[in-house]
């Protein structure tokens, strides 16, 4: 593996991605949703951090995403399995173009 020289905060990965920013936050949050090391919290202080990303973290993100929304019953699935959580999925359906 290449060394790490830099990430992305969260807020930049939205941005780059056009997503949006509680379904990154979701997916994120749980570690085991991406590769070992992809995701790396950085501590700004007394209990404050910021969730980042490397680039094979974008990458890997970003498939994830493609994949789901092949069908609307994969994104249905990927959401439940990702996010978990009814109150954000109703959220992201409702901005979903879909």
């Amino acid at each position: 593996m290449a060394t790490i020289t830099y990430v992305f905060t969260i807020n930049h990965v939205v941005e780059m991605l056009g997503e949006d920013l509680e379904l990154l936050q979701a997916i994120v949050r749980n570690s085991d949703n991406l590769t070992y090391g992809n995701i790396i919290s950085v501590v700004t202080g007394d209990d404050e951090a910021m969730t980042t990303l490397t680039d094979d973290g974008i990458d890997e993100l970003n498939q994830m995403l493609s994949t789901a929304r092949r069908s609307p019953e994969a994104w249905k699935e990927s959401l439940d399995s990702f996010v978990g959580d009814e109150e954000l999925i109703a959220h992201v359906k409702a901005k979903s173009p879909r």
